[in-house]
């Protein structure tokens, strides 16, 4: 109850950003998944209308991930596809990445991944390219829900994924949401404006609600001294402990 009391920031990476408004008081609880509910069910129709997805990318420091990706779209062109897609959809920590875009582009990185600097590529087991252009179908869908919910101003400070800076008011929350989408997930960006401090300044305590501890480990990623002060809290614990 006291770090629920002392909070003073959250942040939630991609869907997670509803949580973290639910938990901030800008939304409420139940229309909340009820958004989340209609965007989910939007991106999946976008999904089943190209053949799409997401690399996770692991690069060297020389590696070019625009150049990559232009390659990658390039190649398409070749097979006759038009207009195609392939970018960084999301930024999880320095030399690692999340492209995405229509298969033949992320099967072209893949084949090609010695020349562009990759170490790792590992295809995400997920049904489209989120938070790119090619789902923009889902655009309209979420924003006409946003439009119906009350959006209060949070009560601490929300990070935004569209831009890695904090929400300043309702209206900013329903805009950002929507364009969150299309736009690539910038969590790097977003730990760098969380945990920016004057040097001696001590990091606060970091908490990651949740099954998983993926974003403990991109902070380790992203700022060491910070890791040293998170915790992981599993969502399964306080039901296992009712239970017995």
């Amino acid at each position: 109850p006291q770090v629920v009391e002392r909070c003073v920031a959250a942040a939630g990476y991609s869907v997670g950003e509803f949580a973290a408004l639910v938990f901030a008081g800008a939304l409420g609880f139940a229309e909340a998944l009820y958004a989340v509910k209609v965007r989910a069910e939007a991106m999946q129709k976008a999904s089943e209308a190209v053949p799409s997805g997401m690399l996770s990318v692991v690069g060297r420091r020389e590696a070019n991930y625009k150049f990559a990706c232009l390659e990658a779209r390039k190649h398409c062109e070749s097979l006759g596809i038009e207009n195609p897609v392939c970018t960084v959809s999301n930024y999880l920590f320095p030399d690692s990445r999340v492209i995405a875009g229509h298969l033949q582009a992320l099967e072209f990185l893949q084949e090609n991944a010695r020349k562009y600097y990759f170490k790792r590529t590992k295809m995400l087991p997920v049904s489209g390219a989120f938070h790119t252009r090619l789902m923009e179908p889902a655009v309209e869908p979420l924003a006409e829900v946003l439009k119906s919910i009350e959006i209060q101003k949070p009560l601490l400070c929300v990070y935004s994924n569209v831009d890695g800076k904090k929400y300043m008011h309702s209206k900013h929350i329903e805009k950002l949401l929507v364009k969150q989408v299309v736009s690539p997930v910038l969590w790097e960006q977003t730990m760098h404006s969380v945990y920016e401090r004057k040097q001696g300044t001590e990091f606060p305590y970091t908490y990651e609600v949740g099954p998983g501890n993926q974003l403990g480990a991109i902070l380790k990623q992203c700022n060491l001294k910070a890791w040293k002060q998170y915790k992981h809290v599993d969502a399964l614990e306080d039901e296992e402990a009712a239970d017995t």
